[in-house]
């Protein structure tokens, strides 16, 4: 048998290994494919326990490849296929790790909500117990009810009617704590020294009527008005004692003193608005007629003189006295 030329077993030689490479590379890009179609498998069954199957569309739809243009170069059909499933591939772990981090997530989640779940039921039944001891000091035992017995013999005759008394109020006094609480507030509040008597009493004495120590107010400014009654502070100090007086709930001694500083002071500073308190008393006494003849006062002695406070005062007292135009 004659030998074959050297080329022509060459030329063989390279079809049988152009014939076999195609092959060898696509069976290895089936196989990866195969196990990308097992990861997703596994994926959707991680995402959709419930339903197996689903398919979430993608949100993206993919752009339509531009057309090359004849000439340009192009990459083989398997170099594309490998260059996909190797974006496919890395897609695939991308998503299982963002999977694996949700469910660790998860997981943080229910074990923070399972202990602040026992925390407040620990922190209820210490609320109830408290609760339970708080009701058992307060409420002891009530006796035992004893069985009726009916009375034997005629019925007690009822006793004469008369007048009926009333049993005197408890007056309730300020503990010594409590009074001597009181003594170190008042004692801290600061009395002024600028030299000029009036002033520095009236302003001690407003001081404590701000601080709702009625009781000491009122004092310190009688003594002041009684120093100084002629004082240009004087109409001040009148005006302030006869508030004090009302805040005190004392509208009847309120009323008297307000009236007498708008009589003694009739051009004192404070003369329109102590006749308007005047009223104010006088709606709390329940006579509002001769609250409306203090406004109308106002308004016949001051004219349009009268300060913007008191203007709103008497409009108001007026609506709650039904005095009318």
């Amino acid at each position: 048998m004659p030998l074959m030329p050297r080329s022509l077993l060459l030329s063989a030689s390279l079809c049988v290994l152009a014939t076999a490479t195609p092959a060898l590379a696509q069976k290895t890009v089936e196989g990866r494919v195969d196990k990308l179609e097992k990861e997703m498998q596994a994926v959707q069954r991680k995402v959709f326990p419930g339903g197996a199957g689903q398919i979430v569309a993608p949100d993206v739809t993919p752009e339509t490849p531009p057309v090359q243009q004849v000439g340009s170069p192009a990459s083989s059909p398997l170099a594309d296929l490998t260059s996909r499933v190797s974006a496919i591939e890395t897609q695939v772990a991308r998503l299982t790790g963002q999977v694996e981090e949700s469910d660790h997530r998860l997981r943080l989640l229910e074990d923070a909500n399972t202990k602040l779940a026992a925390q407040v039921q620990t922190l209820q039944a210490q609320a109830a117990a408290a609760a339970a001891a708080a009701q058992a000091a307060a409420d002891p035992t009530p006796p035992a009810q004893q069985p009726f017995v009916a009375p034997s013999g005629p019925p007690p005759k009822p006793a004469a009617a008369g007048p009926v008394k009333a049993a005197p109020p408890a007056v309730t006094k300020p503990s010594a704590a409590a009074s001597q609480a009181r003594t170190d507030a008042v004692a801290a509040i600061e009395k002024p020294s600028s030299g000029n008597g009036a002033l520095d009493g009236y302003t001690y004495g407003y001081r404590l009527w701000m601080a709702k120590f009625y009781p000491e107010a009122e004092a310190q400014l009688e003594d002041i008005l009684g120093k100084y009654p002629n004082d240009p502070m004087a109409s001040r100090t009148g005006n302030l004692l006869g508030r004090a007086y009302l805040d005190d709930g004392k509208p009847t001694q309120a009323a008297k003193v307000l009236f007498a500083n708008y009589r003694d002071r009739p051009k004192g500073d404070r003369a329109a608005e102590s006749l308007a308190w005047v009223a104010e008393a006088l709606i709390q006494l329940d006579h509002p007629k001769d609250a409306c003849k203090a406004y109308d006062e106002i308004r016949d002695s001051f004219g349009d003189a009268v300060p913007a406070n008191v203007k709103d005062m008497v409009a108001k007292g007026r609506v709650t006295a039904k005095c009318g135009a």
